[in-house]
């Protein structure tokens, strides 16, 4: 089956949902570097458990293998630039609606840290949530939550979904076998 038999509707909208995770992600970036002038300011407390927080973070989660050379940055690049496209491929090779969009927010979201990292050499983080003076999580952005969002429906899936269809699989050959 050739690529453009393979394309369906519900990938054509993993597309869109994929390139606005993209574009609001950045446009959430630009405003927090632009209006907000947040590298500046540092921190602009919102509520009493979220703040506004400028950081960088020149490498991946919770800044582990942090990217400071030019040998490093274009490693890490086309590392995250290879999952990227592994991602993109997987989705294609999907049916199943919900698995193609949780797999559209993990691609937009790598997209949009991956835009920073050309951009900049680093990934912008803004989002601070926090009880008193404990953070259970690091700074991050939207990139960032639609990742663990995507990620997370597909733990949810692959976890109860699956347990579903072997579950009616097994009452068929029960059923079967009763005959």
């Amino acid at each position: 089956m050739s690529l453009k038999d393979r394309i369906t509707k519900n990938h054509i909208l993993g597309l869109a949902l994929a390139s606005g995770t993209v574009a609001a992600d950045q446009a959430v970036k630009l405003f927090m570097l632009g209006p907000m002038r947040l590298y500046e300011r540092q921190v602009i407390e919102v509520l009493p458990f979220f703040d506004l927080r400028y950081a960088t973070n020149p490498g991946i989660s919770y800044g582990l293998f942090a990217a400071e050379s030019l040998e490093s940055r274009i490693a890490l690049f086309a590392i995250t630039g290879v999952i990227a496209l592994g991602v993109l491929i997987w989705m294609f090779f999907e049916k199943a609606r919900a698995d193609i969009f949780a797999l559209s927010l993990v691609l937009g979201g790598a997209i949009g840290n991956i835009i920073d990292r050309l951009r900049l050499t680093h990934v912008i983080d803004y989002a601070d949530f926090h009880i008193g003076d404990w953070r259970p999580f690091a700074v991050f952005n939207l990139a960032d939550v639609a990742i663990t969002l995507g990620v997370v429906l597909l733990l949810a899936r692959t976890l109860f979904i699956r347990d579903k269809s072997e579950s009616k699989t097994a009452q068929v050959s029960a059923g079967s076998a009763t005959e």
